[in-house]
């Protein structure tokens, strides 16, 4: 049902702080956190059982366990201690894609009925790992990369066909993984009264599509247990793959490096050329002594060029500084993109401006040059000022102007509630509307409608019954009722295929003028 492939995850519990104490020699029962930012990115189960949490600034997680060890946050770190923890896997089965430090992604189907069935591969797999790198693991299997990440936290074996269910109980927070960057969408669910997967699954995608952010489409696919995005259709072109070959062989993490952040850029320029991204990184390497090294690299959002680098430059420290190292330097690096997605699913440079400051910057200097060839207004971001209607409260502002409301935010006696209409007109058309005998509706000066509202005729067109209204709200002003006060109402109207949800504003008094002042979709 779900197109999505069975997968087996491995996962390290708190990675991060195992890495960072086996670097440091401190005990891995140790109360201890990794911090980036000043904030917790990771913690030990000790650490939890004090009441340090994900997220936590230092300061309050300190206060809550004062003997806690702090380490700070290093990728590369991770990523080379994980090594060793993928060969064992590797060791053992075909596929092997590292999600990220800590979890590492195996094909099931042929894995398992090669060594009788899918508890058994699991087994095997925390026993390899734990005899060849030292490590405690736990493994889940389920259909797709989402839930059997799950799937492992908790050590369960998901039937195939039963991932829906599987997910449909748990909270709404396992939305907002490491990485994820989804605590903004999870808090506003949790306000909506959406507090587990199986709840946001039962949404229609099109409701979740014209209400939430564009990442909200792909965490509500999750949370059905589909794929986090629909099979890409489209032929490929067949240069994607970017090689480089090197006269003095790779030795040094440093040359590693630089060499990974040219061919990081390369890789990423070539697949934007044909308005491609990637989620799946195949990188290869041969030595001098003609040994080849290949090492999958899954990603649930479409890799950048930073996030490519990084990559590679973490694979070849791996390789360079393990006790399975290569015998001879490395004369050949290949990207090779195993899967990739339509372009337009990276949008991460300017939806990323407040988070990552390399984004920013470079978004920045784009919108200046923008500015310089159009002019300083033709660039320009929204900015929620104070007001009673939808278009009174949004004001836009040039980019590189202080954006401080022009307005006091007090209270606004008739504002309308939310939620807002997804489209406001600049020119608001027309209408009409009747009650159920043919006659004009009309708001009083006391903020009550003559009658409700059974038929509106929109810039003239036909007539649509109403189905619903919500209302009204009077916008209260110093002036007389007779000079300018006007209403609100929400009505939804029958439609042959959809139906139609409006907000319509009346001036007040004998002599109605109705428009529409925004559409919900």
């Amino acid at each position: 049902m779900s197109g999505s492939p069975r997968l087996l995850v491995l996962w390290c519990p708190d990675w991060p702080v195992v890495a960072a104490g086996a670097v440091a020699g401190t005990s891995p029962l140790a109360a201890a956190a990794v911090f980036s930012g000043n904030r917790v990115v990771a913690c030990s189960a000790e650490a939890r059982r004090n009441g340090v949490g994900r997220g936590m600034r230092r300061r309050d997680a300190q206060s809550r366990c004062p003997e806690l060890v702090v380490h700070q946050h290093d990728p590369d770190r991770d990523a080379r201690l994980f090594e060793p923890v993928a060969a064992a896997v590797e060791a053992q089965a075909v596929g092997v894609e590292v999600v990220r430090p800590g979890i590492v992604a195996v094909p099931v189907t042929g894995a398992a009925g090669y060594f009788g069935g899918e508890e058994a591969l699991g087994e095997l797999l925390v026993n390899e790992v734990e005899a060849q790198a030292g490590v405690e693991c736990q493994v889940g299997i389920a259909d797709g990369l989402f839930a059997a990440t799950l799937a492992a936290r908790r050590s369960a074996f998901v039937p195939p066909g039963g991932t829906p269910a599987f997910l449909a109980p748990l909270s709404i927070a396992e939305l907002n993984q490491p990485g994820d960057d989804r605590g903004e969408l999870v808090d506003t669910l949790r306000r909506l009264g959406l507090r587990t997967l199986g709840a946001f699954a039962g949404l229609a995608e099109r409701d979740v599509a014209g209400r939430f952010p564009k990442d909200a489409v792909t965490a509500h696919r999750l949370a059905r247990g589909l794929a986090e995005r629909p099979p890409l259709r489209r032929a490929l072109p067949p240069d994607l793959a970017v090689t480089e070959e090197f006269d003095d062989p790779l030795k040094r993490v440093d040359e590693a490096a630089f060499v990974a952040k040219t061919l990081g850029e390369r890789f990423f320029a070539g697949l934007a050329h044909h308005g491609l991204a990637c989620t799946r990184l195949a990188i290869v390497a041969v030595t001098e002594a003609g040994e080849e090294r290949v090492r999958v690299w899954r990603c649930a959002e479409p890799l950048t060029a930073r996030a490519t680098a990084d990559r590679v430059r973490w694979q070849c420290e791996g390789w360079l500084t393990t006790r399975d190292r290569p015998t001879a330097g490395i004369v050949r690096l290949r990207l090779d993109p195993e899967e990739v997605v339509g372009g337009q699913a990276l949008q991460l440079q300017l939806g990323s401006m407040g988070r990552d400051a390399d984004a920013a910057e470079r978004a920045g200097r784009a919108l200046v040059r923008i500015q310089g060839l159009l002019g300083p207004d033709a660039v320009v971001t929204p900015l929620l000022d104070g007001g009673r209607g939808p278009a009174e409260r949004v004001r836009l502002v040039p980019w590189g102007e202080p954006r401080r409301p022009a307005v006091e935010d007090r209270p606004w006696p008739g504002r309308l509630p939310a939620p807002s209409p997804a489209r406001v007109a600049p020119r608001p058309p027309a209408a009409l509307v009747l009650d159920a005998l043919g006659d004009e509706v009309r708001c009083t000066e006391r903020g009550e409608l003559t009658y409700p509202p059974a038929t509106v005729a929109v810039d003239g067109g036909p007539s649509r019954r109403v189905l619903g209204a919500a209302g009204p709200w009077v916008v209260h002003s110093p002036s007389p009722a007779k000079r300018g006060a006007r209403a609100r109402i929400q009505v939804v109207l029958e439609g042959e295929h959809d139906d139609l949800a409006l907000l319509l504003r009346v001036t007040v008094g004998l002599d109605p003028q109705w428009t529409v002042e925004g559409v919900y979709d």
